[in-house]
């Protein structure tokens, strides 16, 4: 059975591709054709409407998140930009480039003329994969133990496999897009352990394709209207929403509500964080004390509110299903393989 699920996850892999591959091109199609605003707005929504259904196509948690965050976030919001007549996306772009810069977190390699891009080589990055990926396995085992462990102990391993997995996720498809597409990943990790301020964490050192994308589809026209604590607090509450449907879409759970007040609470701490630094006298922790402290509150605000949805949605159930089946699928190729070398080789 776990055999026949992974087998049909290769095959919604094949039609999903197909038909993001048909929806991009129609949508570069309609931006040649239609100037931006609204009219260009409309003739994207069978695009959007089609990734907000893209998910429902997977059996398994894995296929379904990445889905959700690839195509239901990302993609939608670049093709809102688009609409706008803003970047990253451009009409003009070839069609390949196109396809893969509206669905995968990437930018064309020749945009990277600043000295601030920080690249990562491909060896590099494939020693990242097999490292973290020699890991995973572990982690998923000891999801196999979970009622003998304390709930913090399940929460601390929550953390490290999130955190694990979407380096994992992006180092891989960094080498895919780098070697074989000849374009250059967005950064989206820096060291989110030396963070010194919840701002610097969330927009200079995790996750970075959430804020890219933020940044002008939220942040700037709520800023421009209202003022740079409208646009944080906007940007995270928007954040909030959007991981609380990639949740959905994991576990089939209704939305709890604790994720966005998870990062609705550290918008607001982020603002109020500005307004403390906006006064030249008052203390400032050194960043030998504002690194731990800032740490110590996102991963105990993420104790408190963001992984309880997980364990209560049977995430890590979830996830090592998928693992079981995605082992019986490299053991049924495994014997493939070797069953198609013997001849070959025993004819040497």
């Amino acid at each position: 059975m776990r055999l026949a699920l992974m087998d049909g996850e290769l095959g919604s892999v094949l039609k999903v591709s197909a038909a993001v591959w048909a929806a991009l091109s129609y949508a570069r199609l309609a931006a040649t054709c239609i100037s931006p605003g609204a009219g260009r707005l409309a003739a994207f929504l069978p695009a959007v409407v089609l990734f907000y259904g893209i998910p429902f196509a997977f059996t398994t948690a894995g296929g379904r998140g990445i889905a959700a965050f690839f195509l239901c976030w990302l993609g939608t919001f670049k093709l809102f930009l688009l609409a706008a007549g803003r970047g990253p996306l451009d009409p003009s772009l070839p069609l390949l480039q196109f396809v893969c810069s509206a669905s995968l977190p990437v930018k064309l390699r020749q945009s990277t003329t600043s000295g601030k891009a920080k690249k990562q080589h491909p060896a590099s990055a494939a020693t990242k994969i097999l490292a973290l990926s020699a890991v995973i396995p572990f982690i998923t085992c000891v999801y196999q133990f979970k009622e003998a462990m304390s709930r913090w102990q399940l929460l601390l391993v929550y953390a490290a496999h999130m955190y694990i997995s979407v380096e994992v996720l992006l180092a891989l498809v960094h080498a895919v897009i780098h070697g074989v597409l000849g374009m250059e990943m967005e950064p989206q990790v820096d060291r989110p352990y030396l963070a010194s301020s919840l701002r610097e964490f969330w927009g200079r050192r995790w996750n970075l394709m959430v804020p890219a994308i933020l940044r002008p589809s939220v942040y700037g026209p709520v800023r421009a209207r209202f003022g740079d604590a409208a646009g944080v607090l906007a940007s995270f509450l928007v954040s909030g929403l959007m991981h609380e449907l990639i949740f959905y879409y994991l576990m089939w759970q209704p939305p709890s509500g604790e994720v966005a007040a998870f990062f609705v609470l550290h918008g607001v701490c982020t603002v109020a964080e500005a307004w403390w630094g906006r006064h030249a006298g008052w203390w400032r922790p050194p960043p030998v004390v504002a690194v731990p402290l800032t740490l110590a509150f996102v991963v105990g605000t993420g104790f408190w509110l963001f992984f309880p949805a997980m364990i209560r949605g049977g995430l890590d159930e979830l996830i090592l299903q998928d693992f079981q089946g995605m082992v019986v699928l490299m053991e049924q190729a495994g014997r493939w393989l070797a069953g198609a070398a013997g001849p070959v080789l025993s004819t040497r």
